[in-house]
């Protein structure tokens, strides 16, 4: 049976992305993105609102000859993943093991996640809030960067009651603070 993993990269109070959808505060430097390639790794799905789709469909095509090992790492990990991008303006996708959904449906993600063997993850808070208010998530992978952006966009929803158990905690020398959650019944 997968778990369903919710993992963000938030500002100290509580943002994806400041009131105007920025989000270049986030970008992780080579130990982050080294560690973050080793949670990634085992994941066989990623669930993907459409604007999270459309941020990391760029590792897709992505020329990585010239790049850092990590990030050629990261594009090829992005590569090997099936992803399903909920939308209903999408129109078409432009990555290899992608599918459109037009709608969110619980009841599909539940079965999904008892047939799969590989972990899932569901990225963007959009996406991640109707998977937290049907009970999916199982696990919560929340980098807090060194910033606070004042507003914009929360990386956790509202209106859910959540009980969780710290599973791991990191600190990277760039005061990146990774905690990890299990959720808890």
């Amino acid at each position: 049976m997968a778990k369903l993993i919710y993992s963000a990269i938030v500002s100290l109070d509580g943002y994806v992305a400041d009131r105007k959808g920025n989000f270049d505060w986030a970008e992780p430097d080579e130990e982050v993105h080294v560690f973050v390639n080793d949670l990634e790794r085992p994941v066989g799905t990623y669930l993907y609102g459409r604007r999270m789709y459309e941020v990391m469909v760029a590792w897709e095509g992505l020329q990585t000859s010239n790049q850092p090992a990590f990030v050629q790492d990261f594009a090829e990990i992005c590569r090997s993943a099936d992803k399903i991008v909920y939308s209903n303006t999408l129109e078409s996708v432009s990555s290899a093991r992608t599918r459109i959904e037009r709608h969110f449906d619980a009841e599909a993600v539940r079965q999904m996640k008892a047939r799969l063997t590989q972990d899932m993850t569901v990225g963007g808070p959009g996406l991640a809030a109707h998977a937290f208010k049907a009970g999916l998530v199982d696990e919560c992978q929340l980098f807090i960067a060194p910033i606070i952006v004042g507003g914009g966009t929360q990386a956790l929803p509202r209106d859910v009651r959540l009980n969780l158990r710290l599973q791991d905690e990191r600190r990277f020398n760039n005061g990146t603070v990774y905690l990890h959650y299990r959720t808890t019944t």
